[in-house]
């Protein structure tokens, strides 16, 4: 019986190459998810759009690690992740919550313009403001906060969906955004982040667990009582903190922030 040619290096790396694929493929399942989100919003199924949406973000919030981890850029030389990963976050993080305004008429304003007209327009001003974050080569900074509003348009049209605001504040909450996208105000990255990370995981933790609640709790909305109240109250606090945290490092910490790490990064390849 012949014996297998193939050394012991060259399996290794062939096994590496395939963890690097698989890493990849599991990063193509967000836009698999976003997909099915938008059949759902077609379907005038707002809950299974938002739980379709939480998996892709979910997918879109762990696959760098991952990917990090498993070097897909030595294994996978000729396939960039980071296009892939921006293709798929364009589609679910401003796509499919672009759709969701105007196909649920969340800005159903009387003044001007009549029926849908304003919903439409903030669908078109969200997809058109987004093409420049996703463009933009300055969009994180070396600490790896967001420079400018970070087109995460779902978690917007999810406060909009959980929070019942009204027409005029969610057009107002679009053109300030919109705006805000050119301005240099930091938002956190809430995995990447290192300032706080070990109370920032958590709060995400904690955010992502009302979030979920607050979505199903949707549903029968008869229901409510005092726990979906607890619920919301926690939402709302973690929500503050990551707005609170963005704020310290845009106008206290201010350039000190990318100064430390970049300090942090010369000492780290000194050793």
């Amino acid at each position: 019986m012949a014996k297998l040619s193939i050394k012991k290096p060259d399996l290794d790396k062939e096994i590496r190459k395939g963890i690097a694929w698989s890493v990849h493929a599991f990063t193509t399942f967000g836009i698999v998810a976003g997909f099915l989100a938008l059949v759902a919003v077609l379907k005038n199924d707002a809950f299974t759009a938002f739980v379709w949406l939480g998996v892709a973000l979910f997918v879109d919030g762990i696959d760098g690690s991952l990917a990090r981890k498993a070097r897909v850029k030595e294994y996978t030389p000729n396939f960039d992740g980071s296009t892939l990963d921006n293709v798929i976050d364009f589609f679910t993080y401003v796509a499919v919550p672009a759709l969701m305004v105007y196909w649920f008429n969340m800005v159903p304003l009387d003044f001007f313009f009549s029926g849908s007209t304003w919903s439409l327009i903030a669908a078109v001003t969200i997809m058109a403001v987004s093409c420049y974050t996703f463009a933009n080569v300055g969009m994180k900074s070396s600490d790896y906060y967001f420079v400018g509003f970070p087109a995460i348009w779902n978690i917007v049209v999810l406060y909009f969906y959980l929070l019942d605001t009204g027409a005029l504040t969610n057009l107002i909450t679009v053109a300030v955004l919109a705006v805000m996208t050119f301005i240099p105000i930091k938002f956190v990255h809430p995995l990447r982040v290192t300032h706080w990370r070990s109370i920032t995981i958590p709060m995400t933790v904690l955010w992502a667990g009302m979030t979920l609640s607050l979505i199903i709790a949707k549903r029968t909305p008869e229901n409510d009582g005092i726990i979906e109240d607890i619920e919301k109250w926690i939402f709302g606090l973690t929500s503050l903190y990551f707005a609170a945290i963005s704020l310290w490092r845009t106008f206290i910490l201010g350039d000190k922030g990318e100064e430390e790490e970049e300090g942090d990064q010369k000492r780290d390849a000194a050793h």
